[in-house]
Order: structure tokens, then sequence, then C-alpha cells
């Protein structure tokens, strides 16, 4: 039996499970594609999976479906997610995978039990936008004396966005202190670049979090902000370091931090 993985959880944060060895039916929630949930019991954790045959094709609605157990789990106890699509060929795959990899998954629920994600998004000018018209570098040949300008040009361009997006995501981060925090940068259509930002808080602090957006979006008027959350910790769980089961047995990637930022040209 095939088992399609949503998370790693700690046993003990179900009771039900200290009186069985075997995978038992999870009620009130339901898998990709309407499956029944398993809780199923590896040593001091437990794995949410449910039951998957290779005939069954995963689609945008299984991915939304996939997050949507993630959630309902992470109301009553710390996960690890599993990507969308891991799959473990049969038992003796799922407690292999485990067994090699517990002492990391325990150091990662005692890293991340009591906290939570949130999901910040920052819109903003793209600073370069009118030189980038001007310097096209399809627009020369790639030889000579014009093409090694152009070039010289673009990097210029790329490290005065660079230096923006820094900007921003630096008073991000002062402004939130998060525990951890991963931002990502990306160009736009309109000339604008997006800052993709995760922040790792305390749970007990979403509602002084969600305040201090309030105040950001006022401060930040050159910027358009959305937020999102509290969701499982996905962008701080670590990689694991071991080969994992067909098709990924890894958790979310580890995180970057704001001094790693890139900003594509």
């Amino acid at each position: 039996m095939a088992w399609y993985a949503y998370c790693i959880t700690e046993r003990q944060a179900f009771p039900e499970l200290l009186r069985h060895r075997k995978p038992i039916p999870m009620e009130a929630v339901t898998g990709i594609q309407g499956n029944q949930i398993f809780l199923y019991p590896a040593s001091d954790l437990a794995v949410i999976v449910s039951e998957y045959s290779s005939s069954e094709t995963l689609t945008q609605q299984s991915g939304v479906e996939h997050a949507r157990v993630i959630s309902d789990c992470f109301r009553t106890s710390t996960v690890l997610p599993f990507r969308f699509g891991t799959v473990f060929a049969d038992d003796d795959a799922l407690r292999r995978s485990i067994r090699s990899n517990q002492r990391q998954f325990l150091t990662n629920i005692e890293r991340l039990r009591g906290k939570a994600e949130m999901h910040l998004k920052v819109m903003l000018e793209d600073c370069c936008r009118e030189q980038v018209r001007r310097y096209d570098p399809n627009s020369v040949p790639a030889v000579g004396r014009a093409y090694l300008t152009n070039l010289r040009e673009n990097a210029t361009l790329q490290r005065e966005r660079q230096t923006k997006a820094r900007t921003i995501s630096v008073q991000m981060h002062r402004m939130f202190l998060p525990l951890a925090e991963e931002v990502t940068c990306r160009r736009v259509d309109k000339g604008k670049m997006l800052l993709d930002i995760a922040h790792l808080i305390e749970s007990a602090g979403v509602e002084r979090y969600q305040n201090k957006y309030s105040s950001a979006s006022m401060l930040m008027k050159d910027c358009q902000m959305q937020l999102s959350g509290p969701w499982p910790p996905y962008h701080f769980v670590h990689r694991l370091t071991s080969h994992p089961a067909s098709p990924a047995a890894a958790a979310a990637g580890a995180p970057r931090h704001a001094a790693n930022l890139a900003v594509p040209a």
C-alpha cells in the first residue's frame, strides 16, 4: 500500500495513538480527492497520510486539499509539512524514512513548537525600469565594445535593484522583528518588483504582528502590502540530509536570510 504524506507531528498530540501501533483513521478530516486520512504512528512521531494509487492524478485542486489537511492539523499540534506530491511506496519506505531522520524531525518540532508563519507581499516600483528599456540586452550583438558596455550597464542596474529591495526588506525586519525570515524578490509586469517575505513568529504574537502590519501599511506609502496567515511554518523546515522517498520525502526548504536576497535582471 502506497501512502500519500501531508505532514509529521508529535505522537503525543493524539492520545488515541497511545494504544495503537497501526494506522488509525483521523475523523472529520479528508485528504486529496476525498480520501480517508490516517494517523500513522512511527516511534515518537505521527505521520498524517492517506492511501494512494498510482492511477490518481494530482491536480491544482489536490494542492489546495494538501494544504488544507496541514492547516487542520496545525490547529492542534506542531507540524512539519511535506512537499505537495510526497508519496511513500509502502509501509517499509515510510518507516525507514522516518526512522533514519527521526532525530532531525524531533529537533525541528521542538524548534517550531508554538510558532507560526506570516506571509507578507510588498509591491514596489522598479527603480530601473526606464533604464531597462534603454539597455535591452537583446538589442546588442553578443560581441564587441557595445556588448561589454551593455553588460556593465545591466550589472549596475542589477545592483541598484538589489540595494532597493534589500533596504525595504531590512525596514520590514526592523518593523516586525521576526524570529526568522525568508525573503525573495522578483520583477513583475508594469515596472514593479515584488518582495515575498515569510516571517516566523510566536503563535501568541499574531495579533501584535497584525497591528504592526497596520502601522507599516500607513508608513510605507510607496509600497502596496498584503498580509496572510498565520500558516504552518512551510518556509522554516530544514531540508532532510538523507535520501528521500519517491518522488520526494523532503519537507519545505531551509530559510534564506535577507542578506542573500537576489533580484532577477
